[in-house]
């Protein structure tokens, strides 16, 4: 969709295979690029490749940095936590006596998520004590070094569904709602998508959001609850294939118009 758009739009571009590069420091060169958009699927290759395109003197979206915060729901909290950012009341600890006593402090259920991680995959409800330390000594004994880190996050009733919000630039240009007769509600696991208006209180909160984290090209996902809009994560890597016919906006040619306008003329 992109490559087409690309097309559509007359915006000069060359498709890279990520899996492919092969990069030599001992005759690093300038990049050949002015802009590059990182689609990689796999987080660690798309970050190294920002990493290097950005030495070449390359724009990168998304930024290095914004990866490394996204991809981290940990680094992702503190940013939104630091500018304000109404998000469900989240914590983290590092030995179990430290998650229980933070769970009672929630209230149950809780929810386990581990800190790097998407498409809803190793998340946990947990609805008492017992649970919560089943799981816990299954991250303890066949974890690596990131379950190690106990994320946990207050369980909100939301109606259904929740939001996902795209960013573009300084603009939210479009939502979606995505529900499910489960609680977890993403479209790779099933969940349904439906327009959702642009409401004030939803571009505030998606815009804070989109710059707490660095900004650039980003999907915000929001939960409604009795306090108002909070929000769950941030996505650096924002998948709009079932959202463009759903809201009618041409998210992609957003994108590209946005990565043409990063070119530095000099």
């Amino acid at each position: 969709m992109l490559f087409e758009a690309f097309e559509r739009t007359g915006v000069p571009f060359e498709q890279v295979y990520a899996p492919h590069q092969v990069v030599d420091f001992s005759a690093f060169e300038p990049s050949p690029y002015d802009v590059v958009i990182e689609r990689c699927l796999s987080q660690t290759r798309g970050l190294a490749l920002s990493r290097v395109y950005t030495a070449g003197g390359a724009v990168v979206v998304n930024r290095p940095a914004v990866i490394e915060t996204c991809g981290d729901k940990l680094a992702t909290n503190a940013a939104l936590a630091a500018a304000g950012v109404p998000t469900p009341r989240t914590g983290v600890a590092f030995t179990v006596e430290a998650v229980l006593e933070l769970c009672e402090r929630f209230g149950y259920p809780v929810v386990l998520k581990p800190v790097v991680g998407s498409w809803g995959r190793m998340v946990s409800k947990l609805s008492d004590r017992d649970a919560v330390e089943a799981v816990l000594e299954h991250k303890e004994v066949l974890g690596g070094p990131q379950h190690k880190v106990f994320y946990v996050q207050e369980f909100v009733r939301k109606p259904g569904r929740d939001i996902r919000a795209f960013v573009v630039g300084d603009e939210v240009i479009a939502a979606i709602y995505r529900s499910s007769d489960h609680w977890i509600t993403n479209t790779a696991r099933g969940g349904s998508a439906a327009n959702c208006p642009l409401t004030d209180e939803l571009v505030e909160v998606a815009a804070a959001a989109a710059r707490a984290v660095g900004g650039g090209v980003l999907a915000v996902d929001v939960v409604e609850s009795e306090r108002g809009l909070l929000v769950v994560e941030v996505n650096h890597t924002m998948e709009f294939r079932n959202s463009v016919t759903t809201t009618g906006v041409d998210i992609p040619a957003r994108v590209v118009r946005y990565a043409a306008s990063q070119v530095v003329t000099v």
